[in-house]
């Protein structure tokens, strides 16, 4: 059976965008990209929802193609267009590259992805991510904190139905006072 973690960067009051999808206050160092990158060498399968998807899909697939990308770009660039990905929509007619479209119930086919032998799968994206979560299919979150307030946007975590009790699995301190918390689904 699949483990699935949810894993994306947090501002300090719980948002992985601010208003308006704004990003920027989440660029990692290269320290915290190399984790990223050996972190996704280790994913089997990335599950994407459409906003997170159309993010990636617009920079990555030639990320290492780009004039001054820097090393550990070029790396995490290779790994991400090899990984395999499944997005999940229902306004996309199609996606490109090592990603297949899923516009059905989104929880019966990870619960189908769960049931396979393989690598950890990642989970990206806070709607598709909340979903996951309220089916109590999250088995580990990573949550890797920068120290900024943004005052509001898409929350990390989702309304919840019951409580998730967790367990601290690692902490971990990066440049620019940004933390890593890893948790595991007490079941």
């Amino acid at each position: 059976m699949r483990k699935l973690i949810y894993s994306m960067n947090m501002s300090l009051d719980g948002y992985v965008a601010a208003r308006g999808d704004d990003i920027g206050w989440s660029g990692p160092s290269v320290e915290l990209h190399q984790w990223f990158n050996d972190r996704a060498r280790e994913i089997g399968i990335s599950l994407y929802g459409r906003k997170l998807w159309e993010l990636m899909s617009s920079h990555w697939p030639t990320a290492d193609k780009q004039p001054g990308a820097t090393p550990v770009e070029i790396d995490f660039a290779r790994v991400w267009q090899k990984t395999p990905k499944v997005v999940f929509s229902s306004t996309l007619d199609r996606v490109d590259g090592n990603a297949r479209l899923v516009t059905g119930d989104a929880v019966a086919e990870i619960t189908r992805l769960k049931a396979e032998d393989g690598a950890p799968m990642e989970i990206g994206g806070a709607i598709l991510a909340g979903t996951a979560m309220r089916a109590g299919l999250i088995d580990e979150y990573e949550v890797v904190t920068h120290p900024v307030l943004v005052g509001g946007g898409t929350p990390f975590f989702s309304s919840l139905d019951s409580w998730v009790n967790l367990r601290l699995l690692e902490t971990r301190t990066f440049p620019e006072d940004v933390t890593l918390s890893r948790y595991e689904t007490k079941r």
